[in-house]
């Protein structure tokens, strides 16, 4: 029963991780209908450069933390302004490509400054852990738990009781619309990028002290993240996390109780299963294409 409550925990926590990129991608989608495919990049990304606040250069974690995410915020601007914003109305095959494009980009510039190595960064929560009775979970996958709920609660604050957020929001449902309505659409998906980048940073530092962060550790969550934002129901933000908690928790599981092999096959399994019973996902709204 311990070893099941703690492999929970790591699985939720692995999960909170990925549910973060997963929101990431369904943000921008939400917004802009692109699937940004350097969405893992750009929590790689995030991590080297709250390790370089950080580990290199000696700030404060909590300032680091800050500077990463507000760095990173502007990069997500710019990466709109510059890689997607001109090629919108091409068709989605363009703009996947250029997604794809930026993140192999990202990765390249970060092997060359930083190189290939492994890193990590020491948080407040990397040796501490918490003791109940025979059962032991260690305080860094506990805060970032603590963090995604947090995380997620000034999120659903921000949609839902700011007008700056119900602007995205009308964007989102009726871009040409909201455009009518005098709302300014080309800055509001750039906030959105700017969010999904702040977003994805902090599931990079959140993610440090569980594992190492290298230049294809986005690569690889990405490729998890995409799977978890399907499940949840692509255009759903509640889904997204959802989504990326059972993707972790199935892993976890299947890696500590299942034959070698079945902790990154089991997953995919579930999606798929999930995907024939309900094709919009768990959260997803089943809609038909006008035409």
């Amino acid at each position: 029963m311990l070893d099941f409550v703690q492999q929970l925990v790591s699985g939720i926590a692995l999960g909170c991780v990925y549910g973060l990129i997963a929101l990431g991608f369904v943000l921008v989608y939400k917004a802009t209908e692109v699937v940004n495919f350097a969405q893992g990049d750009l929590m790689m990304l995030g991590g080297f450069f709250a390790f370089t606040f950080i580990g290199m250069l000696g700030l404060n974690y909590w300032l680091g933390f800050a500077g990463a995410v507000i760095a990173m915020a502007l990069f997500g601007m710019l990466a709109e302004r510059v890689v997607v914003r001109p090629i919108l109305g091409y068709p989605q095959f363009s703009i996947i490509m250029a997604t794809i494009g930026l993140g192999y980009f990202l990765r390249s510039v970060v092997g060359m400054i930083w190189g290939t190595d492994d890193f990590k960064i020491e948080t407040p929560f990397s040796h501490g852990v918490l003791r109940l009775g025979s059962l032991v979970l260690a305080y860094d996958k506990l805060s970032v738990i603590a963090a995604t709920i947090i995380l997620c609660a000034l999120l659903y604050l921000f949609f839902n009781r700011t007008t700056l957020g119900t602007a995205m929001r009308a964007s989102s449902e009726n871009m040409l619309a909201a455009y009518y309505m005098g709302i300014p659409v080309k800055r509001v998906v750039s906030i959105v990028w700017a969010i999904s980048a702040a977003v994805a940073t902090a599931a990079g530092v959140l993610l440090a002290p569980i594992t190492f962060i290298h230049s294809n550790v986005g690569l690889v969550l990405g490729l998890k993240a995409f799977p978890a934002a399907v499940l949840g129901g692509f255009g759903s933000i509640p889904g997204a996390v959802v989504g990326g908690v059972l993707i972790g928790v199935i892993e976890s599981m299947a890696g500590f109780y299942l034959p070698q092999g079945w902790k990154d096959v089991a997953p995919y399994i579930v999606l798929l299963v999930v995907l024939l019973l309900k094709p919009e996902g768990l959260f997803g709204v089943h809609t038909r294409k006008k035409v």
